[in-house]
């Protein structure tokens, strides 16, 4: 696929810098970093951290953010509002054409009779299944060794990678994404002691997951189904790859959650909630709003949103910072106490060895 510079201005709604003429710009065939991109490709400065890079590119264009006073030499430029997404609707635009996608269903794939799924406009992949009374959706793309569970529904434009499993009766709505071993539905971390036999038994799991439009899910991410009732990711949420949500938890809508994160079961998190890798939330609580956990945040009380928190149990960020720089001072402060009673011990033999009368 090549782009010309009009093509790109078309795309990004940008400005050309230099040269002063599009036809005067090379056309562009890939994209990639400032530092790896070379002739035809096309790259973005978006973050003062890789101005060194910008300058020493050798893109043949690069998107810049309106107004940046330098322009490396040789190097078609265009200023747009935010490079970054601009560059994603160019990446996006290369990847729309590489897209193989051909409706059909495998050979080797199982799909029941009973099950919804059109031949015309769907693609099930190599070694798929796809169980009784389950729907999949129209232009959805199923990957090779997928499991789809009876009567679980995939919805429109959906992409799951190999090996995905969605068990029975979840529901996954449209433009939903799920990268490859991510497991759907999976039966809830429940189980009681009988005292009278001393043995952990287990608690049925009877609710199921439900999957909002929009939802990016990462690879051997595992969804838990609900006890009972309805394990909930909103809409527009975007999961990393080795989270672990637990049953009953509800996500909130354009919610981050990022790699090795855990969240216990029936805890709640609201809209634009951002969790950093590794936090851990306990179960039964509640994080309000466009609250920001910072990474490794361990959460054992409810939070309040439009706040950012740190640290185990978590606190709000700037005390969390003065506690972490006061634990540090530890040794230092315990040095000089050990210093201060040995003067003090020393200071009391003296005086007890004078005769003040």
């Amino acid at each position: 696929m090549t782009l010309s510079v009009a093509d790109i201005l078309q795309l990004t709604g940008g400005t050309l810098l230099q040269p002063s003429q599009p036809q005067e710009a090379p056309s562009i065939t890939g994209v990639a970093t400032l530092a790896e991109a070379g002739a035809g490709e096309v790259s973005f400065f978006g973050n003062e951290k890789y101005y060194k890079d910008y300058l020493r590119t050798k893109a043949a264009l690069v998107l810049v953010p309106r107004g940046v006073p330098d322009r490396p030499k040789g190097v078609a430029l265009i200023e747009v509002e935010n490079p970054s997404m601009a560059f994603n609707a160019l990446v996006d635009a290369f990847l729309k054409v590489g897209n193989d996608f051909e409706p059909g269903i495998h050979p080797s794939a199982v799909v029941d009779p009973t099950a919804q799924v059109d031949a015309s406009s769907v693609r099930v992949q190599a070694g798929a299944i796809i169980e009784a009374g389950a729907c999949v959706g129209e232009g959805s793309d199923i990957g090779p060794g997928c499991v789809i569970g009876k009567y679980a529904c995939i919805g429109a434009h959906c992409r799951l990678y190999a090996r995905v499993v969605v068990r029975e009766r979840c529901v996954i709505g449209n433009h939903v994404v799920v990268q490859p071993g991510a497991v759907i539905g999976s039966d809830g971390f429940g189980f009681l002691l009988n005292k009278e036999t001393g043995r952990y038994e287990t608690v049925d799991q009877v609710g199921i997951v439900v999957i909002e439009d929009h939802v990016d899910i990462g690879a051997n991410t595992t969804i838990d189904r609900a006890r009972f009732g309805r394990t909930v990711i909103g809409e527009g949420s975007k999961i990393d790859n080795l989270v672990q949500i637990g049953h009953n938890v509800t996500v909130g809508k354009h919610t981050i959650i990022v790699s090795q994160s855990g969240i216990a079961g029936s805890s709640h998190l609201g809209n634009y909630v951002t969790v950093a890798a590794q936090c851990g939330i306990a179960g039964h609580l509640r994080v309000g709003d466009q609250a920001i956990l910072a990474a490794r945040t361990g959460v054992m009380s409810d939070l309040e949103g439009g706040r950012a928190y740190f640290g185990s149990p978590s606190a709000p960020f700037k005390e969390a910072m003065r506690q972490s720089a006061a634990v540090r001072k530890l040794p230092e402060a315990l040095k000089m106490m050990q210093t201060l009673k040995r003067e003090a011990e020393e200071l009391r033999t003296r005086l007890s060895k004078r005769k003040f009368f």
